[in-house]
């Protein structure tokens, strides 16, 4: 089994193949969009738990290890969330509620790439958290994490699209925007993977590293944003619906 081409598919079709749906939609529900990125939010946040962050911990505590191990675990852990707060501070995005966040040194650049900025800043944890599982080449650990992400890349790509398209861009523009942004999570996940595969005692870290990263993308980004429109119960039936799915992917999927 090739882990690294499945792990690039995985991420950068489904976003891709979830866009497009998008064509005949001019404009979507608000009640639609919270519900879909509070599901979102449920399968990040367990994943970020159960395929990320256990997996980690349950690595390190062998009975060769030290409580320095859980320590670099919580380390690394904190660096994936701090590396996505710099990159959140330094690359000038667009989300479509919240408007332009980041550097303002390049204000003249083309508002639509500044939603393919958010976009990729949104995937990039994604996709590392895929690969990373992946390189591990463990099929108990890289399936579940890969169905979960791809589960909850597809509405996510038909929401993106239809968002584009109902500022104003056309469908042909909405459908690369998202056929980008699917690319550049399977990326990451290439670079998720060529850091656990090729050296396996960084797997752990690489998890747990994934896992701040994915966990500062839910806080920051993805709950506010669910709850934007006062639909506050829709996005929290989703995020639970979600959570509950990647919880149940997990386990059953790990079993032999």
């Amino acid at each position: 089994m090739n882990y690294a081409l499945l792990a690039f598919l995985t991420t950068s079709m489904a976003t891709t193949i979830g866009a497009f749906p998008a064509i005949g939609f001019s404009k979507i529900s608000p009640r639609f969009q919270n519900a879909t990125t509070g599901f979102s939010a449920g399968v990040m946040l367990a994943a970020t738990c159960f395929s990320l962050l256990l997996p980690a911990l349950d690595i390190v505590n062998s009975p060769e290890s030290t409580k320095l191990s859980t320590f670099y675990i919580c380390a690394s852990f904190l660096c994936g969330g701090l590396f996505l707060k710099l990159l959140n501070q330094v690359v000038p995005h667009e989300h479509f509620g919240t408007g332009r966040e980041g550097s303002e040194r390049l204000k003249e650049i083309k508002k639509i790439w500044l939603f393919v900025f958010a976009i990729t800043l949104h995937n990039l944890p994604e996709g590392l958290a895929v690969g990373s599982g992946a390189g591990s080449q463990s099929p108990e650990l890289a399936y579940p994490i890969m169905l979960g992400i791809a589960i909850q890349d597809a509405p996510e790509g038909f929401v993106v699209a239809v968002a584009l398209i109902s500022i104003g861009y056309k469908l042909r523009t909405a459908l690369l925007v998202a056929a980008f942004s699917g690319v550049v999570e399977g990326i990451a996940a290439l670079l998720g993977y060529a850091a656990t595969s090729q050296v396996s005692e960084t797997l752990p870290w690489a998890l747990a590293f994934s896992g701040g990263a994915m966990l500062y993308v839910i806080s920051e980004e993805i709950i506010p944003e669910s709850h934007r429109k006062e639909n506050a119960d829709l996005a929290t039936a989703g995020l639970m619906l979600g959570f509950a799915l990647m919880m149940f992917l997990d386990t059953a999927l790990a079993m032999p």
